[in-house]
Formats: structure tokens, sequence, C-alpha cells
């Protein structure tokens, strides 16, 4: 059966839901540890993703007016991942904020960001994981996260 865009629909969804969601489709990260809002969009019955939003990562961008997408993850429905991005940052901008951002590994072609209006704003150096600067933690392998893997940099802003 052919699947259109048109029938994917965004709904609510609580923190824990999408958690679980993430823990069992994400191929690379665990889910977040907190958030603002979470979405879920769905295809029929099912659902076929979620999206969390919460506060920037990085200091220098959590200015009150900057949000952050800290995770999408689909089950692979085509045109999901877009309709996630292009929800999180209407509600966005209905709350107030003025720009959203987002990180993609150097090899994910950011396809379903640009087709909303997102572009690319610079690639990151692979950094070392978040443990390594930790020594409690140093001794933990590190299977998550964006440790040794160069990113990119992803925003949308108000006009």
């Amino acid at each position: 059966m052919m699947m259109n865009e048109n029938m994917l629909e965004i709904r609510p969804i609580t923190f824990k839901s999408a958690c679980s969601f993430i823990k069992e489709h994400h191929r690379h990260n665990k889910p977040p540890q907190g958030h603002k809002f979470s979405i879920s969009v769905w295809n029929g019955d099912s659902m076929v993703g979620v999206a969390t939003a919460g506060r920037p990562i990085a200091r220098h961008f959590d200015d009150g007016l900057t949000l952050e997408i800290n995770r999408t993850c689909t089950d692979g429905t085509k045109n999901a991942n877009s309709k996630l991005y292009g929800a999180v940052w209407k509600a966005a901008k209905a709350m107030g904020y003025l720009r959203c951002i987002t990180y993609t590994q150097q090899f994910e072609s950011g396809e379903s960001l640009r087709a909303v209006g997102w572009v690319k704003v610079k690639s990151l150096q692979a950094r070392k994981s978040w443990s390594e600067s930790s020594v409690k933690l140093r001794h933990k392998k590190d299977q998550f996260g964006s440790g040794g893997i160069e990113r990119v940099l992803w925003e949308i802003r108000s006009n």
C-alpha cells in the first residue's frame, strides 16, 4: 500500500512514551534526559515516529529564545521525519521561540530538514564522548552519542 504524507498526523505524546519509542527504534542515540515537549507522528493507528525538544545542550545557545530538537526517531516511514521537524518548529514559534537548532551526523543527508526550511549552519569536528571528561565514567564504553563522530549544526529562524 502506498503511503501519502497527507495521511501522517501529528499527536501529543508523553516524555515517557517518546523515550520508549526512541529506546526501541533509534539507531545510535539513547533517549534524552529531559525535554520541554515531545510530539509523535502517526500513520492511521500506528505511531511511526517521535521528536523531543528542549533547552539547547550547548550553553552558548541557551538564550531562552532558542529550542533544540534533541531527538527525532522514526520507523523509516517516508516523510515522517520532515513532518516532525516541521511540527516542532510550528509549536516552537507559537511558544515564542525565535530559533530552533538540531544536529545530524556528518554522513546523514539532512534531506528531512531541508524539506521543511532548515539550513545547514556549519560542520563540527568530532569530539570525545561526554564520559571522557568524567573520571568516574572513563572506564565505560560509550556506545551512544556523538563521541568521535563529525556532526552538522542545522537551524531555522523566525523572519
